[in-house]
């Protein structure tokens, strides 16, 4: 398991009972996690006393509770910054076992010594991009949502990347690598953390299962003659780590060599000392 252990301003206290008690710099939240089906002692205080928490209905969805929580706050990672807000379902608007990644890819490009183009592809709120352009890279940033990639844009403000090298697309994933490939235009690293569902700024419908391997395929082209790596996340079930090897190294390895090295991610808790799984991510590099 790849683990997220260099977070100074963020933590997961505890987790039991299908939720996790986390710290968001200042802030305590209590959140549901669908993996934590254990019944444990709650013996932190922060259990009785979170400045925010996110009920689950049994109707699906659920609300936001708050207790003396601003509309907005930073945290930072190393020397990025990143803005936090409650939103829907249960999201802050970052995902902290993800710096696992971010530190392996940044490690990657600065020591590629050569000028490094890198694709993000459901890029969010820019963990990712930021990652990539504080190592180095020029960063092809793409999301549906409007509203995602302007929080994208308040982040790289916020960590003094606002004149980094990044092109702000919102866009359709999948129709914009094609024309991507119809221009040419080529990669020498791809990142892509797709929803398990979702649609498109038109209502174009993504699921998965059925989704992610063509996208997989249609990216190998966009390549460049010498790529550096290419990276899938998965937060869906069904998508083991296994099963993310086998597509990144079908489509990969024949035409690159190289090899896939997939693991579930995960947080350091702290009252158990154990970790707590938080999805998988598949990794191709020479």
């Amino acid at each position: 398991m790849w683990i997220a252990d260099k977070w100074n301003d963020y933590e997961v206290i505890d987790c039991s009972r299908g939720e996790k008690l986390e710290r968001w710099g200042n802030y305590l939240l209590i959140r549901p996690d669908p993996q934590v089906i254990w019944d444990t002692l709650r013996r932190h205080k922060g259990w009785k006393h979170p400045n925010g928490h996110y009920h689950r209905s049994a109707k699906g969805g659920g609300e936001w509770e708050f207790f003396d929580l601003p509309q907005q706050w930073q945290i930072h990672y190393r020397d990025l910054t990143f803005h936090l807000k409650p939103f829907s379902f249960k999201h802050t608007g970052l995902f902290p076992e993800q710096a696992a990644n971010w530190d392996w890819f940044g490690e990657k490009i600065r020591l590629a010594c050569r000028p490094i183009k890198v694709l993000n592809l459901f890029a969010y709120t820019g963990g990712a991009t930021l990652a990539a352009a504080r190592a180095g890279a020029s960063v092809t940033h793409v999301d549906a949502s409007k509203g995602m990639v302007g929080w994208a844009k308040e982040n790289a403000a916020a960590s003094g990347l606002a004149d980094a090298p990044i092109r702000w697309l919102v866009d359709d994933c999948t129709k914009f690598v094609e024309r991507e490939l119809r221009r040419g235009n080529h990669y020498d690293a791809v990142i892509m953390d797709p929803p398990s569902y979702g649609r498109g700024p038109k209502g174009e419908i993504w699921k998965i299962e059925d989704a992610i391997h063509p996208l997989i395929k249609l990216c190998v082209p966009l390549l460049s003659d010498d790529p550096l790596f290419f990276l899938v996340n998965s937060y869906t079930t069904g998508l083991s780590p296994a099963v993310l090897t086998y597509m990144i190294a079908t489509e990969l390895c024949p035409k690159f060599g190289g090899h896939v090295d997939s693991q579930d991610i995960g947080l350091p808790v702290t009252e158990s000392g154990l970790t707590l799984p938080c999805g998988a991510s598949g990794r191709w590099e020479h």
